[in-house]
């Protein structure tokens, strides 16, 4: 892709987050930063709640580069325990609230976690993970034994921290899909923390004082870039408990939003929401983000009088890499100034206009390179081939430059806006006794990404049906991990070295039993 079709971008700057945070705090503390629940929140008071609890970690021994997990749920104390360990360099670990079982365990033991800050609520589901690993330090937000989050929270010292990280130092381990095997912690510095946000701001337009709707998780990657975002731009967060697509215009009115972000279904869900004669009633101008189907994108503005803005990024690089500031359809864009992009055969050869292939990333900023998986070399060096970045994903450019995502080679789906990994949810399934072999495929959904479906082999003599072993399912599965689709097969289509083939695994759901048809009386569905 040549030079001139890459959209301009500033150098990232030599300005840290703790830097920039400490500067904004005392030049403007009363600027309103986020409103929840009814509270406005100004940025002076954020600020010394993150000095409080970055203080009071400090002083219960956590150092520079000790590795801290977050579980907790969307909440401003969620951004303040976050922000606090950026500002003193303490390596984040993101947990999903949704978590259990052996999926909640690993990335304790596979990014080493030193110590917790996490929920009450979350207590019973971390138990047996904290009964089998020593932790320095475990801190419960809502009592209990022990150092509580509140005791952070409670520090007499609000002011910054002693102790500061550089723009290249790593400051979070974000769990990646886990395309071809368990989850791998992506390294992330405060330079690409910062990169990403940065390009919001380009892709958005948002100016100082704009409001966006945040609803995201903040154990996602998205939610963060969305927070740092608003810090960077000096905007305002109009924080909601959750996505509802019912509620979705509704809560960017009371807000006051004036842009509001999606992943994958979350567009399709809004469009079908019965039309109202407020639709357009709210002062959003402008929906960006991600995987808008390219047949609904002009129906979504139209309704809803948005203008519709798009990008493309992953965990391993930065929130975007690319941005579409042109409005085409379905179209990821043109790479930042600050990568290059390349759609590549097999082995490596940029391919020509019209022709799908592997899409792939180079730096040309320094810092903002793919820095590498968690104690797992082999992996790192398998993602990069003569200096460029392999996503995984498949893309194709238009004669004008302008590339369109087209799919996604790497053996995970994206459901609800969250990757799932194929071999996180085939290595629970496999624990059931009835069970030979079983493969996890994404196919289409209704709502413009995958649902899942699994293909099951039971074990000689063994019984099984789908409902059964849905219900077995519940308890060691996360809501977003849980299959749709249940075929049950005899043998599966092999490679000479006996592994699956699942590109030829059949992705219609013809005669699979369906999850959501046996929770809806009447619904027809295969036993």
């Amino acid at each position: 892709m040549s030079p001139d079709a890459a959209v301009a971008m500033p150098p990232i700057g030599p300005l840290t987050l703790r830097q920039v945070m400490d500067a904004q705090a005392l030049a403007e503390p009363e600027r309103i930063f986020c409103a929840h629940d009814g509270q406005a929140i100004s940025f002076g008071a954020l600020d010394a709640a993150v000095n409080r609890i970055a203080n009071g970690l400090l002083a219960e021994g956590l150092r520079p580069g000790d590795r801290v997990a977050l579980m907790l749920p969307g909440h401003p104390d969620h951004i303040a325990c976050i922000l606090a360990l950026a500002k003193l360099g303490l390596v984040r670990v993101p947990v999903n609230t949704g978590l259990q079982g052996a999926s909640l365990a690993y990335p304790f033991d596979a990014f080493a976690v030193e110590a917790l800050i996490a929920d009450r609520a979350y207590a019973d589901a971390l138990a047996p993970v904290l009964a089998e690993r020593r932790l320095r330090a475990v801190f419960w937000r809502g009592g209990g034994d022990g150092p509580s989050f509140e005791a952070l929270l409670a520090h007499p010292d609000a002011g910054p921290p002693p102790v500061a990280p550089g723009a290249d130092d790593i400051l979070a381990i974000t769990p990646s899909s886990g395309t071809t095997g368990a989850p791998k912690g992506v390294l992330k510095s405060d330079r690409t923390l910062r990169a990403g946000p940065m390009a919001i701001l380009r892709l958005t337009e948002a100016r100082p004082g704009d409001t966006l709707l945040f609803w995201e998780a903040l154990h996602h990657g998205a939610g963060v870039a969305v927070v740092i975002a608003a810090i960077l731009g000096r905007l305002r967060l109009g924080m909601v408990d959750r996505f509802s697509a019912s509620r979705f215009w509704q809560q960017a009115r009371e807000s006051g939003a004036t842009r509001v972000h999606y992943l994958g279904s979350v567009l399709p869900m809004v469009l079908r929401q019965p039309e109202r004669p407020d639709d357009r009633d709210h002062g959003v101008r402008m929906a960006w983000g991600g995987g808008c189907p390219p047949e609904i994108w002009r129906a979504v503005e139209q309704r809803f009088g948005v203008e519709i803005r798009e990008g493309y990024g992953l965990s391993e690089l930065i929130t975007f890499c690319t941005l579409n500031l042109t409005g085409k359809p379905g179209s990821i864009g043109r790479p930042l100034s600050w990568y290059e992009a390349m759609v590549a055969d097999p082995e490596g050869r940029p391919l020509p206009p019209g022709e799908a292939g592997e899409l792939c990333f180079r730096a040309k900023e320094a810092g903002l390179h793919f820095l590498g998986y968690f104690r797992n070399g082999p992996a790192t060096a398998e993602a990069m081939r003569d200096g460029w970045f392999r996503t995984g994903d498949l893309a194709r450019q238009d004669e004008e430059g302008d590339l369109f995502f087209v799919g996604r080679a790497k053996d995970s789906i994206r459901r609800r806006g969250i990757n799932v990994s194929a071999w996180e949810v085939e290595r629970v399934l496999l624990e059931h006794p009835a069970i030979e072999e079983v493969a996890l495929i994404g196919v289409p959904s209704e709502l413009g990404e995958d649902e899942i479906k699994i293909f099951v082999r039971r074990a000689a003599g063994a019984t099984l049906d789908a409902a059964s072993l849905l219900r077995w399912c519940a308890p060691r599965l996360p809501r977003f991990q849980l299959p749709r689709y249940v075929a049950f097969v005899a043998d599966f289509p092999r490679t000479p070295t006996q592994r699956i083939r699942k590109l030829e695994l059949p992705r219609d759901t013809a005669g699979c039993w369906d999850l959501e048809a046996a929770a809806e009386p009447g619904r027809p569905h295969m036993g």
